[in-house]
């Protein structure tokens, strides 16, 4: 009798020597040869690709170890060839803390960067700029539909102009119905005066109510080109009329703006990875750390947001603070999430989603261990606020919730004049004024989505692999930033985008 042949998985094993797991890069039938080494084990039942097997013994309440670093612990004896996930693998400890900071010694980029300027605008005040955009700001959401009112004319007004970008309304659903003075008020006018003041908003006009508690007066005053005051001026039509002569005035501005060299020293770049996979850590997020690392190099500015999404890898950034002010911030910031997530009756172990584990991630130290490496290796050098101005050289972390609108957002408000955001399930993403350059976890998701994903991150499973993938995306980077049109910008992403973080109670 013929029986089937069934092919050999070679699971992708990242740290041979500490590793207790590997990724399967295919799907592995029950009884196919796992291969590891110059040996082999059975497959112990069917493991679908991008999950983990087992490639040595872990015995009952030993940690298990993936990316060199423990990620869980063997809820049962599993054995070689065995398919490691909920079923056998429980949450780590949380880790009990650091004592004291270590000190750093000299920080050095995995390679050279290729490039030191980039083609943009540079303000008055020196700032370098990704793209040229005015923004109608609503101060509050009864003014956001004149602000999108705003916009649209002006669009269809202005569209082809030279050095236009667009006219944007950032519209929101916030502005009242809170408790003035509170810290959910402060960061809302926080975040709209990072948007009106941001490098890529050559001119902003704000689009107030005027009866409503964010008066334009306490956070916009010195940003804004000119106030329209709605309930002031007449009413709706007459608001709008205001408006559309002040963008005419703006953009008359506009017209005499060119792109020059510009230092990458004003590059400010935002990162993300709202929705990656199991092959986040393996393919793109290394990739995006290699170029994160280039731009430090180049004397440019990382941000990197998500903090419950990093919650578990913390003791990592931890070790890389700039000095030991900084590793007690992080400390500070990851215990105010703990109190905070407990107050609705959560935790920071409600990650990963349903969408993470079905696609092969088990515990939150997995999927934190992933999400570090899209920050590279340089040191921690600030920790900053929600929508706090980025003005350091090197990697800041912003204090941002992991869900990626409200993320970007306060990273845009912080100055970001461009994003990478790392997909694993082809999530639909833009966030003007800034543009976002989008990376695949793999291979396949930008074949079948290369009309809205920048850049194949699935191509890179080794170090000397992320070296080139990060170099290449490097390159694009400074591309995009030089006026190359993101996916996102040419389908017209980014005007729904902008998410406040939302604190507080709403009276």
């Amino acid at each position: 009798m013929n029986r089937e042949v069934v092919a050999p998985v070679r699971p992708l094993v990242l740290c041979p020597d500490v590793d207790d797991v590997g990724l399967v890069l295919g799907e592995a039938p029950g009884r196919a040869p796992v291969v590891v080494g110059d040996g082999a084990m059975p497959a112990a039942a069917d493991i679908p690709a991008g999950h983990k097997v087992a490639v040595r013994a872990v015995a009952a309440g030993q940690p298990v170890r993936k990316h060199g670093e423990v990620i869980g612990v063997a809820l049962t004896d599993i054995g070689p060839g065995d398919h490691v996930h909920l079923h056998n693998l429980g949450p780590a400890p949380d880790y009990a803390g650091e004592g004291a900071w270590p000190a750093r010694s000299a920080w050095a980029p995995p390679v050279a960067p290729t490039r030191d300027h980039f083609l943009g605008y540079r303000r008055p005040d020196g700032r370098g700029a990704t793209r040229n955009y005015i923004a109608i700001v609503p101060t509050v959401n009864c003014s956001a539909t004149v602000a999108r009112m705003v916009a649209q004319a002006a669009h269809r007004e202005h569209a082809g102009v030279p050095g236009l970008d667009g006219v944007i309304a950032l519209s929101h659903d916030l502005g009242c119905g809170m408790a003035e003075g509170t810290p959910g008020d402060g960061l809302l006018r926080r975040t709209l005066h990072g948007y009106a003041m941001h490098p890529n908003v050559m001119g902003a006009v704000v689009i107030s109510l005027g009866c409503e508690i964010n008066q334009p007066g306490n956070a916009l005053a010195d940003a804004a080109d000119t106030t329209v005051t709605i309930q002031d001026v007449g009413g709706t039509a007459a608001a709008v009329r205001a408006a559309l002569a002040q963008v005419a005035e703006l953009v008359a501005d506009i017209r005499t703006l060119r792109r020059a060299p510009v230092p990458l020293t004003e590059l400010t770049i935002g990162l993300l990875c709202g929705d990656g996979d199991a092959w986040s850590g393996t393919t793109a997020n290394p990739a995006v750390g290699v170029a994160a690392d280039l731009l430090v190099a180049a004397g440019g500015r990382v941000v990197l947001g998500g903090i419950p999404q990093l919650h578990g890898a913390a003791h990592l950034l931890r070790r890389r603070a700039a000095d030991s002010r900084v590793a007690a911030r992080i400390d500070e910031l990851l215990a105010w999430w703990r109190e905070y997530a407990s107050c609705d009756g959560a935790g920071p172990d409600v990650e990963p989603s349903w969408e993470d584990r079905a696609g092969g991630i088990t515990t939150l130290r997995e999927k934190s261990l992933a999400a570090v490496l899209k920050a590279g290796t340089a040191p921690v050098e600030r920790v900053v606020r929600y929508a706090d101005p980025v003005t350091r050289a090197g990697l800041t972390l912003m204090d941002t919730p992991g869900h990626d609108p409200v993320s970007a957002t306060g990273m845009v408000a912080g100055g970001a004049t461009l994003l990478a955001s790392v997909t694993g399930t082809g999530s639909l993403f833009g966030s003007r004024p800034t543009p976002c350059v989008r990376v695949s976890t793999t291979t396949g998701l930008y074949q079948a989505m290369s009309g809205d994903i920048d850049f194949d991150g699935g191509r890179a499973t080794t170090s000397r692999q992320h070296l080139t993938a990060g170099r290449l995306l490097f390159e694009a980077i400074v591309d995009t930033a030089s006026g190359l049109p993101t996916k996102a910008e040419q389908l017209g992403f980014g005007t729904e985008e902008i998410t406040p973080w939302r604190m507080g109670a709403v009276l």
